[in-house]
Parts: C-alpha cells; structure tokens; sequence
C-alpha cells in the first residue's frame, strides 16, 4: 500500500527491569492506509491497550519505529518535541464513551479543537457543521449532549474526531453500548468518513457484531500482532 496513513514496525513495549519486565508488546508490526478500517482484536491483557496507547503517542514505546504519513514521528525515541499538538492535530480519539462536553453544545463540542489548534471561531464552526451535516445530526446542532440519544452522541463524537482532518483516527471499542442496528450504522459511518476525508482508522473491538465489516483484521496475542483478511461485509 503506498501513501500510508500509519505504519509501524517492530514496535515493542516494556514495563518493568530485570526479572520484574514484562514485554508487553513484542515486535508488532502494522499498517493502514488512507481511507481503510482495520480491526484490532484480542483477549483481554493481549496488548491491546499499550498498543492503542503508543498509537496515540500516549505512552513510549521501548523500540521500533512509527511513521505517520511520510513523517517518522518514533524511532527507539519520539522525534516529534510536541506530543500534545501531534495527539491535537494529527490523531482523532473515538472511544466507547462519547465523553461529551455537557455545557458545550453540539457545534462547539466538535468545533472545540479547531478552535484550540488557532483556526478561527467561525471557521472552526463551519468544519463542525459541515461534519454534522455529513453525519445526519445537523439538525441537533444546537441541542446539548443530554438532549441526544446515545447514537447520536457517538455520531458528535465521531464528527469531533474528524475535525482537524487528522490523518489517522484510533476508535477503542465505539459500538460497545449500541444494539446491532446502530453498531453496524456506526461502522457504515466510519467507512464513508474514511473515504470521504482518507483517513486511516484502527478500531478496537470485542463487539463480534462488526467484526464481519473488516476487510483486514489484526489480531494481538501475548504482544505479538497477526494479519488476515476480512469478510468485509457490505455495509
């Protein structure tokens, strides 16, 4: 695959030293490319944690080496100075929750890091109302989290992810509370999305309702990744 979103190789994680370390991530390698949805699925404690975490550049990975898009940002150390605005800018945050601000209303709920990131307010809007328009919760634009239902909070929040165009998005779990219907509209989401803005999205799930929308799946055992293809299940 070439202009890749994300690529790691022979990323690993260690905690510990001496006869305490644990090897939490072995030698993983990965890639995913502009506009793809990968699934990463495993049992509990197979890594699957440290591995979103070092995606997000949340933690330190031990060794190996991170690229996103043309730009090595870990190489056996961060060569970003910067996490915070490489976390802001470049990496979109779906998780099980929708985490939503409450006082916020939808707009500025999604037009909120755009705004942190220096864009200004009524262009940041703009993004947020173009990306809820996309979403079919354009109408709720104005509602407060409370007054959406739990579909459509994980809608804004999918929205959010997607504000400052990063290249690539880490979705923990996001159908995890929704009924088959609304798991599968989600995923649908995330596909169209992926194409439409070329987006790179790794989606961590247990939910084995999506596992059948996955044109490639890796699967993490003991630290250690392994490939296959999908169904990739129309949608």
């Amino acid at each position: 695959m070439s202009e890749l979103g994300i690529r790691i190789e022979g990323l690993s994680k260690r905690y510990g030293e001496g006869d305490a370390a644990v090897d939490a991530l072995k030698d993983v390698n990965m890639s995913v490319a502009p506009g793809e949805v990968v699934g990463l699925i495993g049992p509990s404690g197979s890594g699957k944690s440290t591995l979103l975490k070092c995606l997000g550049a949340v933690i330190e990975p031990t060794s190996g080496r991170m690229t996103l898009g043309s730009e090595t940002i870990y190489e056996n150390g961060w060569k970003i100075a910067d996490l915070r605005t490489l976390r802001r800018d470049s990496i979109g945050f779906v998780f099980q929750a929708p985490y939503l601000i409450p006082f916020l209303d939808v707009t500025d709920n999604v037009a909120l890091l755009p705004m942190l990131a220096g864009q200004p307010n009524a262009r940041a809007r703009a993004r947020a109302r173009e990306l809820l328009e996309a979403l079919d919760v354009g109408h709720r634009a104005r509602a407060e989290p409370s007054q959406l239902s739990g579909g459509e909070q994980q809608r804004v929040a999918i929205a959010r992810a997607l504000a400052n165009q990063p290249p690539v998005i880490l979705a923990d779990e996001p159908t995890a509370p929704l009924d088959s219907e609304r798991a599968l509209g989600v995923m649908r989401i995330l596909n169209q999305m992926a194409q439409q803005y070329r987006t790179a999205i790794i989606v961590v799930t247990h939910d084995e309702k999506i596992i059948p929308t996955f044109k490639r799946i890796y699967h993490i055992r003991d630290g250690r990744t392994f490939e296959e293809a999908g169904q990739g299940l129309s949608l």
